[in-house]
C-alpha cells in the first residue's frame, strides 16, 4: 500500500509484451514513490522501459504485475472507465511531438482541454505561465517547434494536473531550443505544484542534474529476452526536490 506523503508509488511493477512465443519483458519488479511536486528525470539507455513506466504510471498502458498506487488509490485494479477518469481529472500530457490542431490558434488549442476539465486554469493564463502570451492568437504554423512545444505544455498543464508526464519533450528539438523549454517545465513545475515526471530526449544540461538539487535512486527494467541470464539495463531515477 502507498505510505502516507506518497502521491504515486509502484512496488514490484513489471511488464511483459508477447507475441507467440516470443516474450519481451520491459520493466521487472520496479519499485518507486515520489511526494507532490517533485521534479524527477528518469534516464537509461533506449529500449529500458522509461516510456513504459510512464505510460503505465500515467494509465496508457497496464502492468503485467505488481501495482500502482496514486493517493492511495490502486490504480492497477482500475477498469478502463475508472483509468480514463484518472487521465481526465488527474494526469497532464506532454509528447516529443506537438500533436497540436493545425487549424485551431495556440490559445484555441490549449482551450479544448479546459472544456472538459474539474478545475481549469483559463488558457490565457496557461500560455502566460509558458511566456508565450503575445503568441496566443497564433496558428501552429506560424510558431517555432520551441514555441509548439510550449503550447503543448501550456495545454497539459491548464487542467492544473496532479501529474504531469514528460515522455522525451525535447527529442524533436535542438539542444538551445530543448534547453528553453526544459525551463519552461522546471518554471511550470514551481508555479502549479505538479509532480512532474520526465523522460529526456537529449541529454540533462547539468543546470537540471546538479549536485545537491535531489536524491537519486535505480529503478531496475530488463529489456530483451525473459531470461534473467541475458542481462539487464537499469532505468535511473532522478528526483528533484523543490
Amino acid at each position: 500500500m502507498a505510505a502516507a506523503g506518497d502521491i504515486i508509488r509502484t512496488a514490484g511493477l513489471g511488464k511483459t509484451y508477447r507475441s507467440g512465443a516470443l516474450e519481451v519483458q520491459a520493466l521487472r519488479s520496479v519499485d518507486f514513490a515520489a511526494s507532490p511536486g517533485e521534479f524527477t528525470v528518469i534516464l537509461g539507455p533506449s529500449g529500458s522501459g522509461k516510456s513504459t513506466f510512464l505510460n503505465i504510471l500515467g494509465g496508457l498502458d497496464t502492468a503485467t504485475s505488481g501495482q500502482v498506487w496514486f493517493r492511495g488509490q490502486e490504480l492497477t485494479r482500475l477498469s478502463e472507465r475508472g483509468l480514463t477518469r484518472y487521465r481526465r481529472d488527474y494526469v497532464g500530457f506532454v509528447f516529443q511531438f506537438y500533436n497540436l490542431v493545425p487549424s485551431l490558434t495556440a490559445l484555441e488549442n490549449v482551450a479544448l482541454v479546459t472544456e472538459i476539465a474539474r478545475d481549469p486554469m483559463r488558457p490565457e493564463e496557461a500560455l502566460d505561465l509558458v511566456g508565450l502570451a503575445a503568441r496566443r492568437d497564433h496558428f501552429p504554423a506560424q510558431l517555432s517547434g520551441g514555441e509548439q512545444q510550449r503550447v503543448a505544455i501550456a495545454r497539459a498543464i491548464a487542467k492544473r494536473p496532479d501529474l504531469l508526464f514528460c515522455d522525451e519533450p525535447t527529442g524533436a528539438l535542438d539542444s538551445a531550443t530543448g534547453i528553453r523549454v526544459l525551463e519552461a517545465l522546471t518554471e511550470v513545475n514551481s508555479a502549479t505544484g505538479a509532480t512532474t515526471r520526465r523522460v529526456p530526449g537529449t541529454p540533462c544540461p547539468p543546470a537540471f542534474l546538479g549536485p545537491g538539487r535531489g536524491r537519486g535512486g535505480t529503478a531496475s527494467a530488463s529489456h530483451g529476452p525473459a531470461d534473467p541470464a541475458e542481462g539487464q539495463e537499469n532505468v535511473n531515477v532522478f528526483q528533484q526536490v523543490a
